[in-house]
C-alpha cells in the first residue's frame, strides 16, 4: 500500500514547532496551500480541537474552495481527564464532538482521534459515537507509549522520524487492517534548524545530526531528503503527516515523496549510525521541562 501524504493543520490555528519564526500564517495562504495540496493530489488533512483556530479556519477555507467534499478530515477529541465518570466522559466527547463538527462545517467526523493514550479508558465511549454515523472511524494519537488498547483502533497516529524509533515495534506489529499515521518527520523543525539556534539542553543531537548529514551528501541528497525518505521507507505505515507554512514546502514534500523510499545499503547504515536516543531528545513534551 503507498503511503499517503496528510497535510498537518496544527500551524493553521497556533505558533507551531520549535523552529518556528514566522507564527500562523495567514488566511489567504491558508487557501493557497489547501488549493496546491489538493492540486498535488493530497486528500487528507490533520487538526484537534485543541489546535487554536486551526478546525474554524479550515471549516472556512474547505467550504469557500469547495474542497469539503474532497478532503477527509482527521480531528482530535479535546484533552479529557482520566478519572470521569461514563456519563461524564459521554458528554464532554459528545460536546467536543459537536464544536469540531460546527468549526469544520462538517456532518460527519470521518476520523475521530483520542489525543493522547490515556484517553483510550473511554474507546467504548467513542465508539457510540462511530456507530451513531457522528464519527467514521475512531482510534488515538500517541506520544509517550503504546498501550494494549490501541489495538482496537481503527487509527493510530505515532511520532517518527530518523532519530525516534520508540514506536517501531508497533509498525513491525499492527494488523493489516489498522491505519498508522507518523508525525514529527522533522522532530518539531529541530532536524532542520541551523545548530546555533538549537536550545542548550537538546545540543547533545548536534554530532549525530552532523553524521546524518554528512551521509546525506555522500548519497547525493540534502538533509531533507534523508530524512523524508527514511519515513517512506518505514513498513506498516499508512500516511505521513506534513506541515508547512507556503505551498512552495508543500511542493517541496510531494517531490521528496516522488523520490520513494531510500535504497537498503542507506537504511543499514542509518540503523547503524543511529543509536537508542533517550527520551527527553526525541520527544517534545520533554524539551519544556
Amino acid at each position: 500500500m503507498a503511503v499517503k501524504l496528510i497535510l498537518g493543520t496544527v500551524q493553521f490555528g497556533l505558533p507551531y514547532g520549535i523552529a518556528n519564526t514566522s507564527g500562523q500564517p495567514s488566511y489567504r495562504s491558508v487557501c493557497d496551500i489547501l488549493s496546491a495540496a489538493a492540486a498535488g493530489g493530497v486528500d487528507m488533512l490533520d487538526t484537534a480541537a485543541d489546535y487554536g483556530e486551526s478546525e474554524a479556519v479550515l471549516g472556512r477555507a474547505l467550504a469557500e474552495l469547495g474542497l469539503r467534499g474532497r478532503m477527509t478530515v482527521v480531528s482530535k477529541i479535546e484533552h479529557l481527564p482520566g478519572n470521569l465518570t461514563a456519563a461524564e466522559a459521554r458528554k464532554r466527547i459528545g460536546g467536543s464532538l459537536e464544536r469540531s463538527l460546527r468549526r469544520l462545517k462538517l456532518e460527519r467526523l470521518p476520523i475521530g482521534l483520542f489525543h493522547e493514550e490515556g484517553n483510550l479508558c473511554y474507546r467504548e465511549i467513542l465508539q457510540e459515537f462511530v456507530a451513531a454515523g457522528l464519527v467514521g472511524a475512531a482510534g488515538v494519537s500517541l506520544d509517550e507509549k503504546v498501550v494494549p488498547a490501541v489495538a482496537g483502533a481503527a487509527c493510530v497516529q505515532i511520532p517518527c522520524n530518523i532519530l525516534d524509533r520508540r514506536f517501531n515495534r508497533l509498525l513491525a506489529e499492527a494488523p493489516a487492517p489498522q491505519m498508522i499515521f507518523a508525525r514529527s518527520v522533522y522532530l518539531q523543525g529541530l532536524l532542520l534548524m541551523p545548530e546555533e539556534k538549537i536550545p542548550d539542553r537538546l545540543r547533545e543531537i548536534i554530532p549525530l545530526r552532523r553524521r546524518l548529514e554528512q551521509l546525506a551528501g555522500t548519497a547525493g541528497m540534502p538533509p531533507r531528503e534523508l530524512y523524508f525518505r527514511y519515513l517512506l521507507s518505514q513498513n506498516g505505515l499508512s500516511g505521513i503527516l506534513i506541515g508547512v507554512d507556503s505551498p512552495a514546502q508543500l511542493e517541496e514534500n510531494l517531490r521528496l515523496a516522488s523520490a520513494g523510499p531510500l535504497p537498503e545499503d542507506l537504511l543499514a547504515a542509518i540503523r547503524q549510525m543511529v543509536p537508542v536516543l533517550a527520551e527527553r531528545l526525541v520527544r517534545p513534551h520533554c524539551w519544556a521541562a
